[in-house]
């Protein structure tokens, strides 16, 4: 440790540490624009001068190294005058276009420019002007002429997001911030560049010109597609999300989310939204009240488990529903008598006595790997917090190997990441190469390998990558959860784990992948699971926040089973399902309800409500509660849903990833069904501006 003095306090860092990182610690105040603590350091604004007693000049904090004794003042004549004179030239090109300019009132610029700058300009020539740049649908480039050249949103894309989409080009005045080549920015964390730019150089485009800052009310919430489970602040305005940011928690999202979180919104003040309970009459939609909706469906269901008994009934339940929302799903269908409940949609294969998935570690711990083995999963899209977690770690030294398809890990940097070594192999090979690099792990131990398998080139060297360093992981991402032999590569994926000292873990598809089967939202007594439930053998079916056709492993096939029930019963924000359905009862999104995830780590998180419900939209869960008691099911007496959170957890959240299987090689199996990163749950599959990316065209080009 190195002990200084700044303005007059004794301040202890760790060696190697720059005078704003004692700053920092001393809760002193410097002024800066280019700094920021998850960056590389590049001292190019200089707003931080400091006096450094015996320095001949004013230093920048952020790049100056503490020694030991060294005495700093950030408040003295000397270092005021230098920040003045920083802010005076910052200021000579910068636009005066406060009054229009999206950042206003939350400008770093704007803020200081209060403390530091002048009551009038001495320039008196013409200011620069820097033409608009299109990057894409998320982030506006149309006043390039604020830029201070600070580069966060550089060194973001290269240090954070991986990939370099952005450069500063020419020098001196000419200057410029842009994409080359006429690129777009299609990282899947873009957004994040808004939030660091400390002027209104990158702003927002589905937000521009919707509110200004002061008109919104910040609320906190929980990111509904991410299994990070990403704290989020939700601005409102006149009832109706009109932004989306980061709240900063170090140990789930730091201070960054996913675009897929960040612009999701559009989809709840969309036309799309179902404002009004419907029923199917002569095959004509018409609108109804609650009263009447709800009859008709307790008359349903008491009809046909009366005729077909209750077996004949079952409920697909949306792993993006709340805890409280699955527990009641389940709750109501096994009060009939029912165990046909599922949420496990894009699955293919179905194990008894199979543990509660997770991530097997901390989400923090990620960052500190020196060894992984990522199995079945396009990392970067699939999961991009996780990835960047993963990414950072590479850069202090992680070897990072894979185990995945071409269209996984296709193109070189596909992962935005170095990856050592890899075996790309569609996914009937998966639990071959798997089988592999346990043959090579145990010749190098001298123990019985637990399948048949060869130590080819590529397995010996993903075996000696996990067999060195010291903190590891294995982690099976969406297609590895989906993969008609799950079983086998968690089998495989244990035992490798075992003798390499790894921990073991699922990535987890969806924002509550683990709340769902803490909840039981999965057959409990040997019911129907959600493949059984498709094959057309249900009389009647409850489709929770769930749209088959896209949501499940059946696909297109589900249309058609589902199409032969007696009565289809969806549950939605939107207007879905309506080709099958006899009846759509509009339920709260995750921002109009109060409710709770857990994410990948197993952490449960709940949330408010950030807005009242749309029109006649109610929260599932009270509709749940009021269905139930319809049909005469007891213990549903449920005032709040913390009542119900409070039964659905009663029973600990035992975590495990154990499972008995034998292990099976080869053979002809279909690709798992892995949503796209846009095409995730029925929300951003209904975003305008996240269907307009890079990544969403890519997608339905596929599947054209």
């Amino acid at each position: 440790m190195v002990e200084i003095e700044l303005d007059g306090k004794k301040v202890e860092v760790a060696e190697g540490s720059m005078v704003m990182h004692a700053a920092e610690k001393a809760g002193t105040y410097i002024p800066h624009f280019c700094y920021h603590k998850k960056l590389s350091i590049a001292a190019n604004c200089r707003m931080c001068l400091v006096d450094v007693e015996k320095a001949p000049k004013p230093m920048p904090a952020c790049a100056t190294p503490v020694t030991q004794g060294m005495i700093v003042r950030t408040q003295s004549d000397k270092a005021v005058t230098a920040q003045k004179s920083v802010m005076e030239f910052l200021l000579i090109n910068h636009p005066l276009d406060c009054p229009i300019c999206d950042q206003g009132g939350e400008c770093q610029l704007q803020d200081l420019a209060v403390g530091y700058g002048g009551t009038k300009s001495r320039y008196e020539e013409e200011k620069r002007v820097v033409f608009h740049k299109e990057v894409g649908p998320l982030i506006s480039m149309e006043e390039m002429s604020r830029c201070i050249h600070c580069t966060r949103c550089v060194r973001f894309g290269q240090e954070v997001a991986g990939e370099m989409e952005l450069g500063m080009s020419h020098r001196g005045e000419h200057s410029e911030i842009e994409t080359f080549l006429g690129q777009s920015v299609d990282s899947e964390l873009s957004g994040n560049m808004i939030d660091i730019c400390p002027v209104g150089a990158l702003t927002s485009k589905p937000f521009r010109y919707h509110a200004r800052t002061w008109e919104l009310s910040r609320r906190k919430s929980v990111a509904a597609h991410d299994s990070s489970g990403a704290n989020l602040v939700v601005q409102v305005k006149n009832n109706q999300v009109q932004r989306v940011v980061p709240l900063e928690n170090e140990e789930v999202n730091e201070c960054w989310i996913a675009d897929r979180d960040r612009f999701s919104y559009e989809a709840l003040n969309g036309a799309e939204r179902l404002t009004q309970p419907m029923l199917k009459q002569g095959g004509e939609w018409k609108e109804v009240d609650w009263q009447t909706a709800l009859e008709y469906v307790a008359n349903g269901l008491k009809n046909i488990q009366r005729d077909h008994g209750a077996a004949s009934i079952g409920a697909l339940v949306s792993p993006h529903s709340t805890v409280e929302e699955a527990y009641l799903a389940g709750s109501l269908l096994r009060g009939l008598g029912s165990d046909n409940v599922d949420a496990r949609l894009r699955r293919a294969e179905f194990v008894a006595g199979e543990g509660v998935q997770w991530l097997g570690t901390s989400i923090a711990s990620l960052t500190a790997l020196q060894r992984v083995l990522v199995v079945g999963s396009n990392l970067r899209k699939d999961h991009p917090l996780f990835a960047q977690r993963i990414r950072q770690a590479a850069r202090h030294g992680a070897q990072v190997n894979a185990i995945a398809s071409s269209a996984q890990l296709s193109a070189a940097g596909a992962w935005a990441l170095p990856v050592a070594n890899s075996v790309v192999t569609d996914a009937s090979g998966w639990a071959q190469a798997l089988a592999d690099v346990a043959v090579a792990i145990a010749a190098d131990k001298g123990v019985a390998a637990p399948a048949a398998g060869n130590a080819t080139v590529q397995a010996q060297a993903i075996a000696k990558s996990l067999l060195g360093g010291e903190r590891k992981a294995v982690l099976l991402g969406n297609g590895a959860a989906h993969h008609a032999n799950a079983s086998s590569l968690l089998v495989l994926a244990n035992w490798i784990g075992e003798q390499t000292g790894a921990t073991v873990g699922y990535l987890t598809e969806a924002a509550n992948t683990v709340g769902v089967q803490w909840a039981k939202a999965q057959p409990q007594t040997g019911g129907k699971n959600a493949a059984q439930m498709l094959d057309g053998s249900l009389k009647a079916a409850i489709l929770l926040n769930t749209e088959p056709e896209f949501d499940t492993a059946a696909g297109a096939a589900a249309v058609a089973a589902l199409d032969k029930a007696e009565m289809v019963v969806t549950l939605s924000p939107f207007k879905a399902n309506m080709d099958f359905s006899d009846v759509l009862l509009p339920i709260a999104p995750w921002t109009e309800t109060s409710g709770s995830f857990v994410n990948a780590e197993g952490r449960l998180q709940s949330f408010h409500a950030v807005v009242k419900p749309l029109a006649e939209t109610r929260p599932a869960w009270k509709v749940l509660r009021v269905l139930a008691n319809l049909l005469d099911i007891p213990g549903f007496a449920f005032e709040t849903s913390q009542d119900v959170l409070a039964r659905a957890t009663a029973q600990p959240l035992n975590l495990s990833n154990a499972i008995r299987a034998e292990v099976r090689l080869g053979g002809a199996v279909s690709a798992p069904a892995v949503a796209a990163i846009y095409q995730l749950d029925s929300i951003v599959r209904r975003a305008p501006s996240l269907q307009l990316t890079a990544d969403a065209r890519r997608a339905q080009e596929v599947k054209a």
